[in-house]
């Protein structure tokens, strides 16, 4: 099976389209975002407008640096920060639309999570050099962010993905789905998951990206095996009163 995003030596132009189809499936959808001018974000007042008691006991402090003349000094590593290169020119609207319509999280959310990921030292999440640098670090986030906001957005980012997993998990487990039925969704959510790291300039191979789609199968082939069996409940026959164990659909 091979995925329409497979290529690692592309790169998202304004008219791209992501592809993320199977067989008879939805249509694609029309709108790439990854590609157009940046625009001022137009952020919720509540965005850094965030209770300052809901920082995390990790965030560290770390001040802003400054050179000898006073002016503030770019860290190195966030010079060298190159995980959102793909996505110069990119509008935050169209992004967060692209992602509002295919995940749960937003754009902010999205680039932020990504951010405290890779700048996490051993006394926790560079917080201020996250907030003080991010239109450095993400071309279409244009303001900085305080602390406590960075902190926000990765708690909102980190929620989502718990509420989203919950929801799959059981969608998976439930029975609601045929085996063929839930191998083509889990087609459709890896498809969305692998043009996001490759945005973050994951290159994967196509090699790469077929063991891991057989990896996830397999592993959701077993949980719904196993569900089955947790299942297996007997059922009386309104009709004839006949108790019976339900076959498992195939």
């Amino acid at each position: 099976m091979h995925s329409p995003w497979s290529d690692p030596a592309k790169t998202l132009s304004v008219d791209s389209q992501v592809r993320c189809h199977r067989h008879s499936g939805p249509e694609p959808p029309h709108d790439n975002p990854f590609g157009r001018a940046v625009r001022r974000v137009r952020m919720d007042d509540a965005a850094n407008a965030v209770d300052e008691d809901a920082v995390d006991e990790d965030v560290v402090d770390e001040g802003a640096a400054t050179t000898e003349g006073g002016e503030e000094a770019v860290p190195e590593d966030v010079r060298k920060y190159e995980r959102f290169t793909k996505m110069d020119g990119a509008q935050y609207d169209r992004v967060n639309e692209f992602l509002r319509d295919r995940t749960y999280v937003t754009a902010r959310e999205w680039a932020i999570a990504r951010l405290c990921a890779d700048f996490r030292t051993e006394t926790g999440v560079e917080m201020t050099k996250i907030g003080e640098n991010l239109p450095r670090l993400v071309p279409f986030m244009t303001d900085t962010y305080t602390p406590q906001a960075v902190n926000q957005a990765r708690s909102s980012f980190e929620d989502k993905v718990t509420t989203a997993g919950a929801t799959f998990l059981y969608g998976a487990m439930s029975g609601f789905f045929t085996a063929e039925e839930l191998d083509d969704l889990m087609y459709e959510v890896t498809e969305v998951a692998k043009f996001l790291l490759e945005v973050e300039g994951v290159d994967l191979g196509v090699s790469e990206e077929l063991d891991a789609e057989e990896r996830i199968s397999s592993v959701m082939r077993e949980v719904r095996a196993e569900s089955a069996e947790l299942r297996a409940e007997e059922v009386e026959c309104p009709n004839c009163g006949h108790s019976h164990v339900p076959e498992e659909s195939t």
